[in-house]
């Protein structure tokens, strides 16, 4: 099993505020995103592009995982996001309005060609319908070694613009929701649930992050800090869940259950499939104790 590490909370901020990238470096979210797309109004690009990259160089966000939304890299301001992040290694670069595999292995290979090193990842956001239609192409790009792409985000606002579906339309994105989710599994990479955007509405939210992780989503995407830590208890395993899978592990790994593909686990059949999802259990909630939230 590869490494596994916790996106729980995905914490978006402007590249503009530099206040707010500071104070990133001690919150409990497990990724930091900064954005230097919509986040950040057209006249501070180019002072925000040069502020952000001197930060993400600077290191010092300890374990968290820091992400830069770009520009789209067809445009000039994304090629030159593009160019004053290689050197920068941020552990991702997220690309926005993605709606073919092309533009992410266009993304990595210019990555390559600007000498970011290989721990630099891709993200794709998926916020448009032509993407959900697209999803699995999309998402094949990761057996694509130029492309290195790791993450599949949903943006649900630009979806329900453009599907001209009414607020607040959760329930009628759940199949694109799905759809975007079974493209992530298929090709092994994250998924990422989008924005709830009415931070003051905790019960909401909390029902929110419920549903993203029954859905089967690694996490969610956040505007506001104090939504970090329901989003985190939301996308953690409980400590049912990490007993069950502890029992689980230890009945395959019993040397009479060996050669067994079924055995009875608290009353019910498990089948060996089932060890695979448990080791994951094991593996996240460690990786979680780790971080210490």
């Amino acid at each position: 099993m590869s490494e596994i590490r916790p996106r729980r909370s995905v914490l978006a901020m402007p590249g503009s505020n530099a206040r707010a990238i500071e104070k990133a470096r001690t919150l409990p979210t497990d990724v930091v995103l900064i954005d230097l797309e919509d986040g950040t109004a057209p006249a501070a690009k180019a002072a925000s592009r040069e502020s952000v990259a001197a930060a993400v160089a600077a290191r010092g966000f300890g374990a968290r995982e820091v992400v830069v939304r770009i520009n789209p890299p067809e445009t000039e301001d994304g090629e030159a996001d593009l160019a004053a992040l290689a050197p920068a290694a941020p552990d991702a670069i997220l690309v926005p309005k993605v709606k073919s595999s092309d533009a992410l292995i266009a993304v990595g290979s210019r990555l390559r060609r600007l000498g970011a090193p290989a721990a630099t990842r891709v993200w794709a956001m998926i916020e448009t319908p032509m993407a959900v239609v697209n999803a699995a192409e999309i998402a094949s790009a990761a057996r694509d070694v130029d492309a290195r792409l790791s993450a599949l985000i949903v943006g649900p606002n630009d979806l329900l613009k453009a599907g001209r579906i009414p607020p607040p339309g959760r329930a009628a994105l759940v199949p694109w929701l799905m759809q975007v989710l079974a493209a992530a599994r298929a090709y092994e990479i994250e998924a990422i649930d989008g924005v709830f955007s009415n931070f003051a509405d905790a019960d909401g939210f909390a029902a929110e992050c419920r549903q993203g992780r029954e859905l089967g989503f690694d996490g969610k995407m956040l505007i506001h800090p104090s939504q970090i830590g329901p989003a985190n208890a939301a996308f953690a395993p409980d400590a049912e869940e990490v007993a069950q899978a502890r029992r689980i592990a230890a009945v395959f790994d019993a040397l009479e259950n060996h050669r067994l593909g079924v055995v009875a686990v608290d009353g019910r059949m498990v089948e060996r499939l089932h060890v695979e999802a448990a080791r994951r259990t094991l593996a996240l909630a460690e990786a979680i104790e780790r971080l210490g939230a």
